[in-house]
């Protein structure tokens, strides 16, 4: 692949991941969408979509996946909307990428990969980062909605890590996307006296679900073969910058010292694992 190209692809695929913090905050701050039909409505436009193009790459349908996978989606799905009815966009996107990264380099050591002193030192500057964010004071996240996106970060976690062998990714995403759908309305059905119609939420949310869900999940993938695996994880730190930058200048969010001295540590820390790895 040429490699402007693959530099779009790449900046394509950033933009959409860190675009589903945007559109999700954006959704649950200023429409009056519910969080269970946010979630219902992302992942059966994703799962729609995910076939869709599924079909037109190969003509085949999306059979893949399984239900353990399904659930850490649905997991990760429902942490993430319910939590991002109180945390900003730059805030949860951090926490999110922060768990993420967290448990699937702290399985990597349970595991009993041998970490350089480096890569523990950086460990403990990721884990201080979260921990000092999460700390009580003025400038700290609420605690309630911190907490559901720590656990949206370690059910997507788990969901990478489950997904590492499961095949043909796209096709993998796919099926597990459509195992999430039944969840997602029971869970609505279940919470229906909190629903609330609300056209734009609507919008946010199917845009959230094709666009920055199956669309960037594609982008991505297509990209991914051609980028060294150390590679492909250290320009994902740049997906909570590029949330918070986007909350600034569309949602007209502030960044505090707290928020920035946290991310300097998290993404730090996780960059010092990654790239002492890599050597």
């Amino acid at each position: 692949m040429p490699i402007a190209r693959l530099v779009i692809l790449t900046l394509l695929a950033l933009a959409a991941f860190a675009g589903n913090s945007l559109l999700c905050r954006a959704a649950l701050a200023h429409t009056r969408i519910d969080a269970a039909s946010f979630s219902t409505l992302r992942l059966l436009s994703g799962a729609l979509m995910l076939w869709l193009l599924v079909r037109l790459r190969n003509g085949q349908q999306a059979g893949q996946g399984n239900w353990l996978s399904a659930l850490a989606l649905f997991a990760y799905a429902i942490g993430f909307s319910f939590s991002y009815r109180q945390l900003p966009a730059a805030a949860g996107a951090l926490i999110l990428f922060g768990a993420v990264q967290t448990t699937m380099i702290g399985y990597a050591f349970w595991r009993g990969e041998q970490f350089r002193l480096a890569q523990l030192a950086g460990l403990f500057l990721a884990g201080g980062g979260l921990i000092s964010l999460l700390l009580p004071g003025l400038s700290a996240p609420p605690l309630y909605g911190a907490v559901l996106m720590l656990g949206a970060g370690i059910a997507w976690g788990v969901y990478s890590l489950r997904g590492k062998s499961g095949g043909d990714p796209l096709r993998v995403s796919a099926g597990n996307f459509m195992r999430t759908v039944p969840m997602a309305l029971a869970l609505s059905l279940t919470l229906i006296n909190d629903a609330q119609f609300d056209p734009a939420g609507y919008t946010y949310a199917v845009l959230s679900g094709a666009l920055a869900s199956g669309v960037g999940y594609a982008i991505w993938y297509t990209a991914l073969p051609f980028l060294k695996s150390s590679t492909a994880a250290t320009v994902q730190l740049s997906v909570p910058v590029i949330a918070a930058m986007g909350g600034i200048l569309f949602l007209d969010e502030v960044l505090t010292l707290r928020l920035i001295a946290a991310s300097l540590a998290i993404l730090g820390g996780i960059a010092i694992v990654l790239l002492t790895a890599r050597r």
